[in-house]
């Protein structure tokens, strides 16, 4: 019977990651209602606070896009490419790192990859390398962002084991770190230099490539630097209340002490940051819903809530059975389970998506805490079949042909550096997490 769910559970998943978006959510929902009505499974409590936490936070980054903050956050970072364009494979995966760190998702990428490609081609760089590599970066980043939906996934999974923010982060932000640099030495020894490319001459000799008629940047408003500051003052505080549990009021209620839980702190704090931001910003509420941050991160909502419910009821349905063999088998190796987070990955495209579904199966195996901060960044495998959308964009802004999927289909241009970060990255997590926690 286990065998039949079990499959149930995998189509769902399937065919969500198939039709993408809010298909797998929906799926997600289809696949539950076979489990509870079909097999008779209890359904679990559906993640309400993980979803109304992500909703805060896109929406707060839904304003600062309609503000032109992400705007003048692109222009910024063009200017530092610019700067020093031969170090571009270096420069490109941090910039890409640091806006996805600040925002939460790594869709901001879109706005400068095309940069990036660019100034690649200009300076005699093989635009594949700085490219490759900042798509990898904008992913690994997610799993340190202190708002992202993936990292309020895990606190909120984590907190009842008295698990703080800055506990994630003093591992998630070093360990990213690292295996974006080891990723971006792997990525600098891709291919041949662009000059010998067979693809980029042919493309040359018939006149494909022309140079680029760079267009004039209009003006941003003064709003759109105002509305940076108010979402990194929202950062912040958000840091600093789940690093500092203290600065969080307490109340007393029948005797007992109750403290504002974390998950409300991000929600008030982020929804204020988007108050402020229309406020003080001349941002249209329109605006706010119809930027590709927003949707996007509406189309991540709908997804945890179908995929994460039907895993949750699957999972508690079924714990007797998996905490069996299988619990000591990953107690004894903990990093076993990292792969199982990296294929689940692979699946739904969506690292909060695998957090919900999979890590209440590690907490239940008795996995430690500082294992599986370790092995968060394990769910960036997104890259490893080329059909994720900063993948494909990157591909479409490589004029010259360098960025593309091999023959093979998995011998494509961000398989190397996107393993090597993944390796990297978990690895530095635990021996971080032997040191620190």
């Amino acid at each position: 019977m286990i065998a039949l769910q079990f499959l149930v559970v995998i189509a769902a998943i399937l065919l969500g990651a198939r039709l993408s978006g809010v298909g797998l959510g929906v799926m997600g929902g289809l696949g539950l209602a076979i489990l509870v009505f079909i097999f008779g499974l209890r359904p679990t409590t559906a993640p309400i606070d993980v979803m109304l936490m992500i909703l805060a936070v896109i929406t707060t980054a839904g304003c600062l896009q309609a503000a032109g903050g992400m705007e003048f956050l692109v222009r910024i970072a063009e200017k530092l490419l610019r700067k020093d364009p031969k170090r571009i494979t270096l420069y490109a995966p941090l910039v890409t790192y640091c806006f996805t760190l600040f925002a939460g998702t790594g869709h901001v990428a879109y706005a400068v990859l095309p940069v990036i490609a660019e100034v690649a081609h200009e300076s005699g760089v093989r635009p594949e390398r700085p490219l490759s590599i900042a798509v990898i970066a904008s992913q690994a980043a997610i799993t340190a962002s202190p708002i992202s939906a993936a990292t309020v996934a895990l606190l909120s999974l984590l907190s009842p084991a008295g698990i703080h923010l800055g506990d994630i982060l003093q591992i998630a932000i070093p360990a990213t770190l690292l295996g974006t640099l080891a990723g971006a030495f792997a990525a600098s020894r891709q291919g041949c230099e662009l000059q010998l490319d067979p693809v980029y001459r042919e493309k040359l000799e018939r006149g494909e490539i022309q140079a680029l008629q760079k267009a004039e940047q209009e003006l941003l408003p003064k709003e759109a630097s105002r509305s940076v500051w108010v979402f990194l003052l929202a950062v912040i505080a958000v840091v600093m209340l789940g690093t500092f549990p203290a600065l969080r009021p307490t109340w007393d209620v029948a005797g007992k002490s109750v403290q504002l839980e974390m998950s409300q702190a991000i929600e008030i704090v982020m929804l204020s940051a988007s108050a402020l931001i229309l406020l003080f910003c001349k941002v249209k509420p329109d605006e706010v819903v119809k930027g590709s941050v927003f949707r996007a991160g509406s189309a991540a909502v709908i997804g945890i809530f179908g995929v994460a419910w039907m895993g949750d009821t699957f999972i508690h349905a079924n714990m007797t059975l998996f905490s069996g063999s299988v619990k000591e088998i990953v107690t004894a190796q903990p990093w076993l389970f990292s792969i199982a987070l990296f294929g689940m990955s692979i699946m739904l495209y969506s690292q909060a998506a695998t957090i919900r579904a999979l890590l209440p199966l590690g907490i239940a195996l008795g996995i430690p805490a500082p294992a599986l901060i370790a092995m968060f960044p394990s769910v960036n495998g997104y890259f490893f079949i080329p059909n994720y959308p900063t993948v494909i964009a990157a591909i479409n802004f490589d004029r010259t042909g360098t960025t593309r999927i091999g023959k093979y289909l998995l011998n494509h241009s961000f398989m190397l550096p996107g393993l090597v970060c993944s390796v990297v990255s978990v690895g530095s997590g635990f021996a971080l997490a032997r040191i620190l926690l």
